[in-house]
C-alpha cells in the first residue's frame, strides 16, 4: 500500500490501491442477526428480495410491500411495538468460538457481521446517545456481541468485517415507499430523530467508533444508495478519513452503498445481491451475496425447498469466482444463538469440496488462455495454473479452446494423491481425456483439472 494521502473526491479516493487480501480470499460468511431474528417471519414467495425476513419491521410490522397482513397483531398484538422484541433477542446459547470453527471449516477466509441493519439496533455497545437501550450491551444479551465475535472469526484466522446500515428506518425519508417512510409513523415520533440531525449525531459517529473500537478488514455499507446525497452522507470527508487516518487503514476495504450514484462507480469493491445484476469481473473487484435460503435474516416461514443445496450453493461459488467476483453467503441464526443445522450442513459441504478444489477458488483471476463453450464448465486461473471446473463428472473427452504454449501436465484434483489425466493439444484445442470414476477419490459436487 502506498503512504499518499487521499483527498475527499473520487479521482482521489478511486485511486487507492486494493488491499490484496480481498481478491484472495473469494468466500466469506455473512451473519444476518438481530432483533428480527426474535419474529424471524416474512411470507416467502418468489420475487426478487421480497422474503427478507430483516425487513419485518417495515414489511410485517409496517406496510411496505406488506405480504403477511395481520401476522404481527395476530401473534403480539397491536400494541406490542417492533422495539418490544428486543428484551426477547437474548443470545443465550451464543457460543463464538463454535462459530469461528464452523465458519472456517466452510472454507471461507472472512465474515462480515451485521452490526446495525436497517431497524438501527445496534450489535455492539456502542456509547452513542440515540442509541441508548437499542444496543446489545444495554438490552437483549447484554454483551457485546461484535467483540465476541471479532475476537472469536481473528483468533481462527479469518479476517473480520462490518455491515453498516447507513440509513436508520426510524428517522430517514425514501421515495422506495408510498407514505415516503419504511416503518410507521407512531415508531418514527417516538424513537427517531430529526433527519438533518442524523449523519453528524448517529452515521458519522458510529462509523468512527466501530472503526476505532474494532478495526474492521471491511465495511459492507448499505441503504444510502437508495436516496442519500454524497453530501449528506459526508461519504467522500468518511473515507477519506478512513484512507489516511484510521489504524486498520492498509487492509480495510468499502463496497458502494454508502450514497446515490456510488453502486457501480467508486468503491474498493462492488455489491451484487441474489444475482440482481452482473458481475464485474476484470473491470472491478465485486462480491454477490445471498442467503442459503431466500432469506438473509432467520425466516420460521422457509421450508426446505425453499433452500440452496449444496449443489447449488458450490455451483454458484465457482460461477462467480470463475466470473472474477468473491462469494459472501449468509447464515441466519436464530434469536438464541444457533445457527440453523441445516445451514451448517451447507457450509460444511462446502468446506469439504473447497479442502479438495480450493487451490483452484483462492487467489485466482478469470481465465485467459483456456475458452469453452461448455455452460458446465467453469474456468480460473492462478499463477501459470489453469483450472477446468466441471460441474457435472466427464464421460467423455473434454474441447477446450486453448492460446499459448502447450501445457506439460494435466491433473486431476482429489483427496490425498495427485492424479495426472490424459490429455492432448490439437491446432488450437485442447482434449482432456477424463479418467474412470473412483470412490476413493473424494469426489463430489463438482470436477476441477489442473492444466499446468
Amino acid at each position: 500500500m502506498s503512504a499518499k494521502t487521499y483527498q475527499p473526491d473520487w479521482a482521489s479516493l478511486d485511486s487507492r490501491e486494493m488491499p490484496g487480501w480481498f481478491n484472495e480470499a473469494k468466500f466469506g460468511i455473512f451473519i444476518h442477526w438481530g432483533v428480527f431474528s426474535v419474529p424471524a417471519w416474512r411470507t416467502v414467495d418468489n420475487t426478487l428480495f421480497g422474503s427478507y425476513a430483516e425487513w419485518y419491521y417495515a414489511s410485517v410490522y409496517g406496510d411496505y410491500r406488506n405480504n403477511d397482513a395481520g401476522f404481527h397483531d395476530k401473534h403480539y398484538g397491536k400494541d406490542f411495538l417492533y422495539r418490544d422484541f428486543a428484551p426477547q433477542f437474548k443470545a443465550e446459547l451464543f457460543q463464538p468460538q463454535e462459530w469461528a470453527e464452523l465458519f472456517k471449516a466452510s472454507g471461507a477466509k472472512y465474515v462480515v457481521l451485521t452490526t446495525k441493519h436497517h431497524d438501527g439496533f445496534c450489535l455492539w455497545p456502542t456509547k452513542n446517545k440515540h442509541k441508548q437501550n437499542w444496543n446489545s450491551g444495554d438490552t437483549g444479551p447484554k454483551r457485546d456481541l461484535l467483540g465476541d465475535i471479532s475476537h472469536a472469526v481473528r483468533d481462527s484466522g479469518l479476517k473480520m468485517g462490518i455491515y453498516y446500515s447507513i440509513i436508520d428506518w426510524e428517522t430517514n425519508w425514501t421515495h422506495r415507499a408510498e407514505s415516503g417512510y419504511f416503518v410507521p409513523q407512531r415508531d418514527r415520533e417516538k424513537f427517531g430523530i430529526p433527519e438533518k440531525d442524523y449523519p453528524d449525531e448517529i452515521l458519522i459517529p458510529q462509523l468512527k467508533e466501530l472503526v476505532q473500537n474494532y478495526q474492521p478488514s471491511l465495511i459492507f455499507s448499505d441503504g444510502g444508495e437508495w436516496d442519500l446525497s454524497e453530501e449528506y452522507s459526508q461519504t467522500k470527508e468518511l473515507l477519506a478519513w478512513l484512507y489516511n487516518e484510521a489504524s486498520n487503514k492498509e487492509e480495510v476495504v468499502v463496497n458502494d452503498r454508502f450514497c446515490k450514484d456510488m453502486p457501480g462507480n467508486h468503491g474498493d469493491y462492488y455489491s451484487t445481491e441474489y444475482n440482481d445484476k452482473e458481475g464485474f469481473g476484470k473491470h472491478h473487484p465485486w462480491e454477490e451475496s445471498r442467503g442459503i435460503g431466500k432469506s438473509y435474516g432467520f425466516n420460521r416461514a422457509e421450508q426446505l425447498a425453499d433452500y440452496c443445496t449444496s449443489q447449488e450453493l458450490i455451483e454458484q461459488l465457482i460461477g462467480i469466482v470463475s466470473r472474477g467476483g468473491n462469494f459472501l453467503l449468509n447464515v441466519g441464526p436464530t434469536a438464541d444463538g444457533r445457527i440453523p443445522t441445516l445451514q451448517q450442513e451447507r457450509l460444511l459441504d462446502i468446506g469439504r469440496w473447497m479442502a479438495i478444489n480450493g487451490e483452484a477458488i483462492y487467489g485466482s483471476e478469470m481465465c485467459t488462455r483456456l475458452m469453452s463453450d461448455d455452460d458446465e464448465v467453469a474456468l480460473t486461473r492462478v499463477g501459470n495454473k489453469d483450472y477446468v471446473i466441471t460441474r457435472t463428472w466427464p464421460t467423455t473427452e473434454m474441447k477446450l479452446r486453448w492460446q499459448g504454449a502447450p501445457p506439460q501436465q494435466c491433473t486431476l484434483l482429489c483427496r490425498g494423491k495427485t492424479l495426472s489425466v490424459p490429455f492432448s493439444i490439437e491446432g488450437e484445442y485442447l482434449y482432456i481425456k477424463p479418467t474412470p470414476w473412483d470412490f476413493s477419490l473424494g469426489l463430489e459436487y463438482a470436477y476441477t483439472f489442473c492444466i499446468a
